[in-house]
C-alpha cells in the first residue's frame, strides 16, 4: 500500500492516534486530528509543549492510525515527523503551512482565517508532517 491509495481516506477521516517514544522506551499515545498534506500524514498541535511533540523532538519515529467513526475501516502510517514551528520555520511559511494543515485535518475551510492565525502564534503551534516508511490498514 502506498501514501496515494490511502489519500482518499484520509481526506474522508480525520479521527486518530498518534504514539510517540518517551524516554524510557514506553509508547504514548495521543488523540489528534489528521488529513493527507502533499505526500504526508498531516497532523497540529497547538500546546508545543505537549508529550507528543516533546517526544518528536527527541526521536521523530511514530505511528498513525487513522480510524473511520465507526472503527470499522483504517489506516496506519510508520514514519518520521517533520515539526514546523517558530523556532525553525519563516512566520509566513508557518502561518501558511498551519492553514494548510487546518484544511487537511478538517476537510473545510476555518471561517475567519485572521483569527486563527492569530491564535496559532498565541499558541506557539506546531505542524506535523509524517513521512510514511510503512502504510497498511483495512480500506474496505
Amino acid at each position: 500500500m502506498d501514501f496515494e491509495d490511502i489519500r482518499p481516506f484520509l481526506e474522508e477521516n480525520h479521527r486518530a492516534v498518534v504514539q510517540t517514544i518517551q524516554p524510557n522506551g514506553a509508547v504514548q499515545a495521543s488523540v489528534v486530528v489528521c488529513g493527507a498534506y502533499q505526500g504526508h500524514l498531516a497532523l497540529a498541535s497547538v500546546y508545543p509543549k505537549s508529550r507528543k511533540v516533546r517526544n518528536l523532538r527527541r526521536n521523530p519515529q511514530c505511528t498513525v492510525l487513522a480510524v473511520t467513526a465507526d472503527w470499522r475501516r483504517y489506516v496506519v502510517v510508520e514514519g518520521q515527523a517533520q515539526l514546523l514551528a517558530a523556532d525553525n520555520t519563516d512566520a509566513e511559511e508557518l502561518r501558511l503551512i498551519l492553514r494548510e494543515i487546518f484544511q487537511a485535518c478538517s476537510g473545510q475551510e476555518h471561517p475567519d482565517w485572521e483569527e486563527y492565525d492569530r491564535a496559532m502564534v498565541a499558541q506557539d503551534a506546531v505542524g506535523i508532517l509524517v513521512t510514511p516508511q510503512r502504510i497498511y490498514g483495512k480500506l474496505t
